[in-house]
């Protein structure tokens, strides 16, 4: 069986549109979305309404909660969100209110956010320093808790990723589609990279033998759309991740 693994599009409609593409020339089985889809300053409308005419099992993210869940407060303190709201249609709300936070897609694959229990924290990734290392084995194992699924697929960190651990369990995440880095005061303050534009997906495939293969794959397409489109919503910030990958 071989699934493609998409993650945090965050309404990079560009991105997605050269991961479609991509994903014609690898005769995937099941094509699955781990969250963060439609959170960012670009164009969620259009990517909610691509994503409809795909067939992708799909998950929620914690900004996708971000959205649907903001209070008046929390929006008026934020023009992003101000404009993700104006922009969505009341059925892509409706949508990604009825997606699961998480899901078990087949014996062997289970799909997350963040960790089995949380959206919000990150399942690989220790960032006390700033900057993203890799978690001990244990504390990985703990937030596992109770999923014992031969493969765990994961986004949020928007790091590319694959570990083998002593369970027997491999755990991916497939980095971003649509937004190479970021910085965030949550719940410290830390930076992501991957130091590329490229939008990123992964596809695991089960051998004969019962093993699994890991593939990444890093996508280029032509950024200035979506560096322009974010740049008009006021972030600069944004405009310099999406053409960088880069946070500072």
């Amino acid at each position: 069986m071989r699934i493609a693994i998409l993650s945090d599009i965050h309404s990079n409609i560009y991105a997605l549109d050269a991961i479609i593409d991509d994903l014609k020339k690898r005769d995937a089985d099941l094509t699955v979305n781990l969250g963060d889809i439609l959170y960012g300053p670009i164009a969620p409308q259009l990517t909610y309404e691509r994503l409809m005419e795909q067939n992708y099992t799909t998950i929620c993210g914690n900004q996708d909660r971000q959205i649907y869940e903001a209070s008046t407060s929390e929006i008026k303190d934020n023009p992003t969100l101000q404009f993700i709201l104006r922009d969505l249609s009341a059925e892509a709300l409706q949508w990604m209110k009825e997606l699961p936070p998480s899901l078990q897609v087949t014996d062997d694959v289970f799909l997350c956010h963040g960790t089995p229990n949380s959206d919000l924290i990150y399942l690989l990734e220790d960032i006390s320093s700033g900057r993203p290392q890799l978690r001990p084995e244990h504390e990985i194992l703990n937030l596992l808790a109770k999923i014992r699924s031969k493969v765990i697929l994961c986004g949020h960190t928007h790091q590319p990723r694959s570990i083998s651990l002593s369970s027997g369990q491999l755990v991916v995440n497939p980095g971003s589609v649509g937004l190479p880095a970021y910085a965030d005061s949550e719940p410290q303050p830390h930076i992501m990279e991957t130091f590329s534009p490229h939008a990123s997906y992964a596809l695991v495939e089960k051998g004969k033998g019962g093993a699994w293969d890991v593939m990444f794959f890093k996508v280029s397409y032509d950024t200035e759309n979506a560096v322009q489109a974010a740049i008009a919503q006021g972030r600069e910030d944004w405009g310099f991740y999406l053409s960088t990958g880069r946070a500072g």
